[in-house]
């Protein structure tokens, strides 16, 4: 396969590492020319977590990342997705358009457009249209355990089931066993939700309260669930490795940039960059509120972060909830 991967952050480099690593596929890696990650890169082939192998051809023309290769797989913020999508409109020359139709797209992130509630998939479709393929990569997993050899499982989704079993095919390994999926709603919901998740465990490991995880997994999920149901999907799938299959990774890996984010924030520390799922539960909520579905451990994230409401305070609201039935 010929890969372009879109994006040189930490998830992207393990996947441009791991394509070419790996899966030995001709790899293609992309990154802002005056970008940071872009000119570590280009200098020393290498980040804090891997190096790159030499066959990985590292290029800040986005044009020729798009063009030359088949597939495109997209590692960028979830909020920032949008206007990349119109930045390959303007770079992708008008004659070269139409080749875009001939091409996969496979999005790597994990979160939902906050001001609009939309999928990321969505979002690719009102700008890219419907004619181009497009799936999911999501799952647990961390550069630091993928580079060190240390196995886990993921999922693809796409409306295709055809594609999602030919992109399972191509990319399975015995370091990641994939898993076709079959909802691309629950899967892009449950990857996304669980940001929210993993800023709530921090703030429970941040208040010394790391002992309600087991509850937060179970009621977690149980809310994400009832979202993925209302929204079209199968609630099952908030069961599976999009969603609860990465919590391990998520409400407790040291790795994990969603609970280290809350875990400072209930203890006044200043993170150093913003953690996907702070503008996730802004999403959830206005997805709450769209599809009626109650989202208490989202809501309560939100308004502390958002409208400042004190910790303590919304953790007392959450078991002076009233009582009913688990199911």
């Amino acid at each position: 396969m010929n890969i372009s991967v879109v994006g040189m952050g930490r998830w992207g480099s393990c996947i441009a590492w791991y394509c070419s690593a790996i899966k030995h596929h001709n790899v293609k890696f992309y990154g802002k020319a005056d970008a940071p990650d872009y000119i570590r890169f280009k200098q020393s082939r290498k980040n804090d977590y891997l190096v790159l192998p030499d066959e990985i051809e590292i290029t800040c023309d986005l044009e020729y990342a798009i063009s030359s290769s088949d597939y495109i797989v997209v590692s960028v913020p979830a909020q920032l997705f949008r206007g990349f999508l119109r930045e390959i409109k303007e770079n992708v020359a008008l004659s070269q358009r139409g080749a875009l139709t001939n091409k996969t797209f496979i999005l790597c992130m994990k979160g939902i457009e906050s001001e609009t509630g939309k999928r990321l998939t969505q979002v690719f479709y009102e700008e890219i249209g419907i004619n181009t393929r497009v799936a999911v990569w999501v799952g647990p997993g961390h550069v630091q355990d993928f580079y060190a050899g240390r196995p886990s499982c993921m999922v693809i989704s796409s409306l295709d089931v055809n594609l999602t079993k030919h992109l399972v095919n191509e990319l399975n390994s015995s370091l990641i066993r994939f898993y076709y999926g079959q909802d691309l709603i629950g899967c892009e919901i449950g990857a996304a939700a669980k940001n929210v998740m993993g800023i709530a465990a921090g703030m429970l490991d941040g208040i010394d309260c790391s002992g309600l995880k087991g509850a937060l997994m179970a009621r977690g999920a149980r809310e994400v669930a009832r979202l993925i149901r209302a929204m079209g999907g199968n609630e099952l799938t908030a069961y599976g490795l999009s969603h609860l299959g990465d919590y391990q990774a998520t409400l407790f890996s040291e790795y994990s940039q969603n609970r280290l984010y809350g875990e400072n924030f209930m203890r006044g520390v200043k993170s150093a960059k913003l953690a996907e799922g702070v503008d996730t539960s802004k999403a959830m909520v206005k997805l709450s509120q769209d599809y009626d579905v109650d989202l208490p451990i989202s809501t309560a994230i939100y308004k502390m972060l958002f409208e400042k409401k004190d910790p303590k305070q919304e953790l007392e609201a959450m078991f002076d909830r009233e009582n009913k039935f688990e199911f």
